[in-house]
């Protein structure tokens, strides 16, 4: 049997930003309005956001965006998103 490479349970802002290729900041304000679920840890207070959870947000955002499509509110040419 192989090792399967382990993966964190828990991501930083900044991983989650990577993997989701947008800024941090943008990071901050799904955390801040509830879209994505984080807690903080320890005296400094720093933010973590469990794996599943961004699994979780990126399905949410699959299905927000096909109920656009099928709505047809979705234009050819919007702006890309940060």
């Amino acid at each position: 049997m192989t090792a399967e490479p382990t993966q964190p349970r828990f991501l930083s802002l900044t991983q989650v930003a990577d993997e989701l290729n947008v800024k941090q900041s943008l990071v901050q304000g799904l955390i801040r309005t509830g879209q994505l679920r984080a807690f903080q840890v320890g005296r400094r207070g720093i933010w973590r956001i469990g794996r599943r959870d961004v699994e979780d947000y990126i399905s949410e955002a699959y299905k927000h965006t096909a109920e656009r499509i099928a709505a047809g509110d979705f234009l050819n040419g919007e702006p890309e998103d940060e």
